[in-house]
């Protein structure tokens, strides 16, 4: 029988882990760490790791996984927040995406011209709109998130996120300081499954985390408070659905993420 596949992100937990206690046994005993205060540990940045699927594609249930793995197991030293984005472009080949929309496709083609890529393809994973992968590698992704995790971030902050009595999304971003950067603002449903009828998944349940349903541009003065909305027919549908949803705002400066924050929205 098969042994299972090693967990890499648990394995690079592990392996900090024993290379800590060889060093420690090692010293002398006139080195050993006295008993001063220990410093508060280190805040993790928040890392924004973007995920482009389809529910028509057969090779991204794995990245899916992938994903969600990361949504629930952590990561050491960074803040991991996860978007499954679903884009249009497989709607035709046998099964439609409920999930897909236009703006899926657009934010991706922008990266298609950042990486200078040929073309879109799925899955492919963007880790802070700095670093992409085409694929399912998880080592090779811990190794961006780790990358990008030690990068400084700008703290942003979520403030009074609630529903309107019109179905929208109020909230309102401010930063520790002056913010350089393009806000952009993410309602995601928090967990879906979607039981596949036709194309490469037919027969198939597939599970999704963090599934965006609206995303937003509020350009580059957003971020002092004042009141934001999200609104529109993605927004009602997610909200009929009846699970928590996710509210993400994140600050791009030059294509690259440089602060990044979440909330959960429970019914």
């Amino acid at each position: 029988m098969t042994s299972p596949a090693p967990d890499p992100f648990r394995t690079a937990r592990l392996a900090v882990a024993l290379a800590a206690s060889t060093i420690l046994l090692c010293l002398p005993a006139s080195s050993q760490p006295s008993a001063a205060p220990a410093p508060a540990p280190k805040q993790p940045n928040p890392v924004l790791v973007e995920l482009f699927t389809s529910e028509g594609c057969s090779d991204c249930p794995p990245a899916d996984a992938v994903l969600a793995q990361l949504d629930t197991q952590g990561f050491p030293g960074a803040q991991v927040i996860v978007l499954s984005e679903h884009v249009t472009y497989w709607n035709h080949l046998g099964w439609a995406d409920p999930f897909s929309f236009d703006d899926i496709d657009l934010r991706q083609q922008s990266y298609v011209r950042q990486f200078g890529l040929d073309s879109p393809a799925t899955p492919q994973f963007v880790v802070d709109g700095a670093m992409q992968l085409a694929g399912s590698n998880p080592p090779v992704l811990a190794g961006f998130i780790t990358r990008t995790a030690d990068a400084p971030k700008i703290a942003i902050e979520i403030g009074n996120a609630h529903r309107e009595a019109n179905g929208s999304i109020a909230f309102t971003v401010r930063a520790a300081t002056a913010a350089k950067g393009t806000l952009f603002a993410v309602l995601a449903e928090n967990a879906t499954r979607s039981e596949v009828s036709h194309g490469e998944n037919a027969g198939r349940t597939l599970h999704h985390v963090a599934v965006v349903r609206v995303m937003k541009e509020f350009g580059s003065n957003a971020t002092d408070g004042r009141v934001l909305e999200l609104s529109g027919s993605n927004v009602n549908r997610a909200e009929k659905d009846g699970g928590p949803l996710r509210l993400v705002v994140f600050l791009v400066s030059h294509s690259h993420v440089v602060g990044a924050a979440e909330q959960t929205l429970n019914p």
